[in-house]
């Protein structure tokens, strides 16, 4: 229980709430009825001889047949309706490749699944290391789709041979003192084939699970990054870099972080801005009768241009 704890605590098991984890859950369980159908299978059919004479006749002859269906190594025997020895016959084809091979891949994807939904759950960190499980789960999984596909439509055409040499009627046929009018025979019971049809049916439903999981798996992969088309940007106004100054007076008067080169005291012409009769920072002439602070002096008139008259 103390181990049983543990996993069940480090265990991830919201990803069986999701299509990756809950799809395998299906494959796992589809795959269970895909080959106990089929192995587990055991059928007979029935027929009957009546003889011309009574005393010959059998009235219940049982035919067993059962998976791997090497069907030409069941036999029953069979009244001559002329005495002696009864007549033996064998049923007619060997359809255990394409029986086998269904099992086989039956048995395989229980096992896998069974696997992986142990590694989504407790090697969650493992699975996605490096992307190497999703890779590997992928591969594995186009491989099962294919093999489900051509072991299921291999068996549904073996079935159908199955079906043909365990027909009561064809077999009646194949009874030497059938052929003679003077006796009769007919069928007694059919094969009950419901359990085979379900296989059948379970193998191709299994093939349409792995082919519907091979998307889930593939975004797992992250091979759909390079196909990934992102919205473009908001088109709007960029906002300047901080490098980017803001040109004024009293500041660089290139404005781009740059030296101005009429800025640096080098000799050349530099007026001083904020003295008397120039021009201050604070937008207007100085107190000396300029212009100031966006109006005139308290005299009226700028002085300078007074003392040049």
């Amino acid at each position: 229980m103390d181990v049983a704890n543990q996993l069940a605590a480090s265990g991830q098991f919201k990803v069986a709430k999701e299509p990756l984890g809950f799809i395998k859950f299906l494959q796992w369980f589809f795959a269970i009825f895909a080959f106990a159908t089929c192995g587990s299978y055991s059928g007979e059919f029935k027929v009957s001889v009546h003889c011309k004479n009574k005393t010959e006749s059998k009235l219940n002859i049982e035919v067993e047949f059962e998976y791997p269906f090497r069907l030409h190594q069941v036999y029953y025997d069979a009244p001559t309706c002329k005495g002696g020895t009864p007549e033996r016959l064998f049923l007619i084809g060997d359809y255990s490749s394409s029986a086998q091979f269904f099992v086989t891949i039956a048995v395989f994807a229980f096992l896998y699944s069974m696997g992986a939904l142990a590694t989504y759950f407790f090697l969650q960190t493992k699975y996605r290391e490096n992307n190497k499980g999703p890779m590997i789960d992928f591969i594995v999984t186009v491989v099962f789709t294919f093999m489900w596909l051509v072991s299921s439509a291999a068996w549904a055409k073996g079935l159908s041979d199955v079906k043909m040499a365990t027909d009561p009627e064809r077999n009646i046929d194949m009874i030497e003192a059938c052929k003679n009018t003077e006796n009769k025979c007919e069928e007694v019971q059919d094969p009950v084939m419901s359990g085979l049809n379900t296989s059948v049916v379970f193998g191709f439903l299994n093939f349409i699970l792995w082919a519907g999981n091979i998307w889930f798996v593939f975004k797992e992969t992250g091979w759909t990054a390079p196909f990934m088309r992102y919205p473009p940007p908001a088109q709007g106004k960029q906002p300047a870099p901080d490098s980017f100054g803001t040109p004024g007076y009293g500041q660089d008067a290139r404005g781009y972080g740059q030296p101005d080169p009429y800025g640096a005291p080098q000799g050349g012409y530099q007026p001083e801005y904020g003295q008397q009769g120039g021009y201050s920072q604070q937008g207007g002439y100085n107190q000396g009768g300029d212009f100031n602070q966006g109006g005139y002096g308290q005299q009226g008139a700028p002085t300078s241009f007074s003392n040049q008259m």
